[in-house]
């Protein structure tokens, strides 16, 4: 299983993008994105503690190794 990268909020949203997730609503620093009838609340910051990575991920529903290649895309 890969490390987890150390990423910004952009990242993450753009290769949760590229997953075929999109930006629902943004209020305040929290950014909310869905897919069907999954999604996930992404903060806006510049870069993203591991916990909190890992959290998004879970909610999502998306594997590690799923994530990282489309962060590489």
């Amino acid at each position: 299983m890969p490390k987890l990268p150390v990423v910004s909020s952009a990242e993450v949203i753009r290769a949760l993008e590229l997953l075929g997730f999109s930006v629902v609503r943004q209020r305040g620093s929290h950014i909310v994105l869905r897919m069907g009838s999954s999604g996930c609340v992404v903060p806006n910051h510049k870069e993203l503690k591991a916990g909190t990575l890992t959290g998004i991920l879970k909610q999502a529903g998306v594997s590690l190794d799923d994530f990282i290649s489309a962060l590489r895309a």
